[in-house]
């Protein structure tokens, strides 16, 4: 049993990806091939977004991202102190100073009651990040920003396809992101993201920045980095696009599978009525995790903590000295555990799953 089967569904897609790949090499477009303009208009579409930038990772994206709304050292961007480190350090990167929130206990997310606080004059922006496939509060998020005077991006890493009261992740807010690393829900078969924008002179610098900052060949306007797409990876998200909707349903199917039957045995996640999750992990909630952990894996069943440590607890942000106040991120830390998730997966495995995790706790 695999945690994220990608080869089940290379499989279930082969003739296609392997021409769209065959296409590719045939024509040696390897960069700004064909298939990255007619990959970035098929994403506009599916979010509902007018200019949507392929670029070369989900952590780029943020980093670019964060170029283009002007962030200069020195600024604060607020953003959650549970989530993947990159969310963190892509605004350390850029020079900018990440402050930590903590995160709502149900939904993981960015808790808005915990933003205000951390706003000072340095405050720019707020990075919402929608974790494991299920969006933010952006209602009351976008709310606060306006009343500061603050920008909002969502990292939808893990949320692209979910939705919000009617509207699609990475719609939400002034920018968004996206990641298509392999295991994500719609994934590639390298490293790849994509910048949202509704704004025209935005999608104009972010289209600049991640080709060396060139408004034309040789020819460069503004400072930028090598941050593309290569057109291997936008050509095999294109073929996953067209079955993307299917597979979010069958995520669900496995979703509610695995709540059903385990619902009475664990803290299950919980999804908000006005929302859609893709589902990126399904994340459990129990004590002694490391002992089920070890349980699990005698029987081949794969698991992930997602994450060990809140991000200021890292030692890459000790400097910051944000201390440890942050209660619900340090008990997710502790407890949170994720079982194997995909379209692919099967009632029987579900089921096989649930009862190990039951014998495991419960003898």
């Amino acid at each position: 049993m695999k945690f994220c089967d990608l080869h089940r569904q290379y499989l279930e897609y082969q003739s296609e990806i392997d021409a769209a790949i065959a296409s590719v090499i045939k024509s040696t477009t390897f960069i700004n091939g064909p298939d990255i303009p007619a990959l970035e208009a098929e994403l506009a579409e599916f979010s509902g977004v007018p200019y949507a930038l392929t670029c070369s990772s989900g952590s780029d994206a943020i980093s670019i991202a964060l170029m283009a709304m002007d962030i200069k050292p020195g600024d604060e961007v607020i953003c959650p102190a549970f989530t993947f480190i990159s969310t963190g350090t892509m605004i350390s990167i850029v020079g900018a100073v990440p402050i930590f929130a903590d995160v709502d206990s149900v939904t993981f997310n960015l808790d808005p009651d915990k933003i205000e606080a951390k706003i000072t004059d340095k405050t720019k922006g707020i990075i919402a990040v929608s974790v494991f496939g299920q969006c933010a509060n952006f209602d009351a998020i976008n709310q606060i920003a306006k009343k500061h005077g603050l920008w909002v991006m969502e990292d939808a890493a893990q949320s692209f396809g979910a939705e919000y009261k009617g509207k699609l992740s990475c719609s939400l807010t002034d920018i968004a992101t996206t990641s298509f690393f392999p295991a994500k829900p719609l994934g590639c078969y390298g490293d790849g993201g994509a910048v949202f924008s509704t704004d025209p002179e935005i999608a104009e610098k972010i289209k600049m920045i991640r080709n060396h900052g060139q408004e034309k060949r040789y020819h460069h306007k503004i400072i930028g980095v090598n941050g593309r797409m290569d057109t291997l990876q936008a050509a095999i998200i294109r073929v996953k696009l067209k079955h993307f909707q299917h597979e979010i349903i069958e995520r669900n199917r496995v979703a509610n599978s695995y709540s059903k039957t385990l619902n009475d045995i664990v803290d299950t996640p919980r999804i908000l009525e006005h929302n859609m999750s893709v589902w990126a992990q399904y994340t459990i909630q129990v004590s002694g995790r490391d002992n089920l952990r070890e349980k699990l894996a005698q029987y081949d069943i794969p698991t992930a903590v997602h994450y060990p440590m809140p991000l200021p607890s890292q030692e890459a942000f000790k400097n910051l000295g944000q201390g440890r106040n942050f209660p619900v991120s340090n008990r997710l830390s502790e407890t949170v555990i994720s079982l194997p998730m995909h379209p692919f997966l099967s009632n029987d495995e579900i089921e096989y799953i649930a009862k190990k995790i039951k014998e495991a706790l419960h003898g």
